[in-house]
């Protein structure tokens, strides 16, 4: 039996298809797909993201701990609530999953996916046993996503006491009220909070943000939005067959004065030169880029090489498909993607391709 979230009653009683995502019954729509895209990128719209794991890392080696674990540097995190983009790597460098850590008050906050929550943990206990260091897990909390350029106003609608508190935020930072945080991040490319909430509030909460006009939607939107930010996924952009080098993740390794997990492999990786990396496709003629179709790479002396598309949708906001795609590092500004038995020519890009609304790939 899958797990449910605290709004898997209201989720149901809203229409919405729910399917299995990661071990849980989530809402994969609530009738439209694509309306619930573009209410994001023109309004505002809201998803329950509780299935996420959300660890409190503390103790007196906290700083430490998290310094070894992940790629990019918690040191980055000058003030309380600063959040950070990283990646937790294996010895090999591959990526074990992404993540967001928040420096808080005391110690730090840890946001994993749900669908690697298993190994994520294991990974942390086995690396904890080397430091004076303690993961608490905090299934008590729920998460809702609101995003979309009228989501701040529609929040602070919702919550007129958390006014301030959510004016103050600067992007990617994290504060809280209470047991109640409100993080200005998000993976959709829009403005917006992620608010993590006592379980026994959300329903509450989830009716209030309603009730100021937030669409609820589902995470086949959420899909189709972050593609077009250019944003990762776990499992299909990344994992532990590839490290941050090959994965559009370079940014988020901190090659700083520290020993941490992967390091080594990354410094080998650099030496002998990254064999593939990750660019984004646009094919602006019929047809739709999905994942798993072969890329084919000419170089100037008329020999092929081989990538795969990792992602691929029709892009709403575009009209027509974009992908991200893992492939040689000495590809050009077109290649062909084979598509139903034939070679079809895709532009190559730099991700993203939509950010806040609006075209912005190179």
């Amino acid at each position: 039996m899958n797990a449910k979230t605290a709004l898997y009653e209201v989720h149901q009683s809203s229409g919405a298809k729910l399917v299995d995502f990661g071990g849980w019954d989530m809402p994969l729509h609530y009738g439209s797909q694509i309306e619930e895209h573009n209410i994001v990128r023109t309004s505002s719209g809201m998803f329950d993201v509780s299935h996420m794991t959300i660890v409190d890392v503390q103790g007196a080696q906290s700083r430490e701990y998290l310094r070894y674990l992940l790629a990019n540097d918690v040191d980055k995190l000058s003030s309380t609530g600063k959040a950070l983009y990283t990646g937790m790597l294996d010895e090999n460098g591959g990526v074990i999953d992404d993540l967001i850590v928040y420096r808080m008050p005391v110690d730090y906050r840890v946001v994993v996916n749900c669908g690697t929550r298993e190994k994520d943990l294991a990974w942390m206990e086995k690396q904890a046993a080397k430091f004076d260091v303690q993961l608490n897990e905090r299934p008590e909390l729920s998460m809702i996503a609101i995003q979309g350029p009228k989501a701040l106003e529609r929040v602070k609608a919702a919550m007129p006491n958390q006014a301030a508190l959510i004016e103050s935020l600067s992007v990617f930072q994290g504060l809280q009220d209470g047991e109640w945080m409100y993080c200005r991040t998000g993976y959709t490319g829009e403005d917006g909070l992620e608010v993590l909430v006592p379980e026994d509030k959300v329903v509450e909460f989830w009716q209030a943000l309603q009730a100021a006009g937030v669409k609820p939607c589902g995470l086949g939107a959420r899909d189709t939005l972050r593609l077009e930010a250019g944003m990762n996924l776990y499992g299909s952009d990344m994992d532990e067959s590839v490290t941050p080098l090959q994965s559009s993740m370079a940014w988020t390794v901190s090659f700083s004065d520290r020993d941490f997990i992967g390091k080594s492999a990354l410094e080998a990786q650099k030496k002998v030169g990254v064999p593939s990396k990750l660019v984004g496709l646009v094919l602006e003629k019929r047809g739709v880029l999905r994942g798993h179709q072969k890329v084919i790479v000419t170089n100037d002396e008329g020999l092929e090489g081989f990538g795969e598309v990792t992602s691929g949708t029709f892009s709403p906001t575009l009209g027509y498909s974009v992908a991200l795609a893992r492939v040689p590092s000495n590809i050009g500004d077109v290649c062909e993607v084979e598509m139903r038995g034939k070679r079809v020519s895709v532009a190559v890009v730099k991700p993203p391709f939509v950010r806040n609304g609006q075209r912005v790939y190179k």
